[in-house]
């Protein structure tokens, strides 16, 4: 299936397509920088390099443009994995987009893990425009290890991967709610009191 690069909120109903049951290939929704990780998986195809034909792209004006949000919504949308990748660290086209990424992921992969999503669906790289070849190697890196944990389940089904994790670590009553809310803000605030943090990500139940 092919799809068109887009640019700001994507549509990840549009991007994933439905998997078949024979042949398995997984889904990866890449979310990349315009300026360099798409150039570079352009340039991959112009130099006819091949690699495995499992992820779709979603194009970003810059990493540090990219809501964390946007990888809950594709794994809500079925898919088996998601690669965030743009400029290297310091070669930003908006000087310091990508190292706001960078410590935000970082904190937001640790989120993922806590939930209890397998940490090999979530991947980032650094990819510049003239890498072409690393981009087909990142490429088959990634489709190696989601392949290797298997297909995700789809939310509105069955046993769905990101809202069964969630659920199985639901408190079952306002003391455990209250408990667990103590435990968050005594962990949060000594992470932000040593310098470990600079921002924490806040959720509230139903959201």
């Amino acid at each position: 299936m092919k799809t068109k690069p887009s640019i700001g909120r994507p549509d990840m109903a549009e991007v994933i397509p439905m998997a078949t049951e024979s042949g398995w290939q997984p889904n990866i929704v890449a979310m990349v920088c315009r300026w360099c990780t798409y150039a570079g998986a352009d340039l991959a195809g112009t130099s006819r390099l091949t690699y495995p034909a499992t992820v779709r792209l979603v194009r970003f004006p810059c990493t540090g443009r990219m809501n964390p949000l946007f990888i809950l919504k594709a794994f809500e949308h079925g898919a088996d994995g998601v690669l965030v990748s743009g400029c290297h660290p310091g070669d930003c086209h908006y000087v310091q987009g990508n190292l706001y990424a960078r410590r935000r992921f970082a904190t937001f992969k640790a989120l993922m893990e806590f939930v209890g999503l397998d940490p090999r669906r979530l991947h980032f790289s650094w990819v510049s425009a003239s890498e072409g070849a690393k981009w087909v190697h990142v490429v088959e890196e990634v489709s190696t290890a989601v392949q290797a944990v298997g297909p995700a389940k789809r939310a509105g089904g069955n046993d769905a991967a990101l809202p069964a994790a969630a659920t199985s670590r639901a408190p079952a009553s306002a003391e455990e709610h209250e408990a667990l809310a103590r435990r968050v803000r005594k962990v949060t605030a000594d992470l932000l009191h040593d310098g470990e943090i600079s921002v924490v990500l806040g959720y509230k139940h139903g959201t």
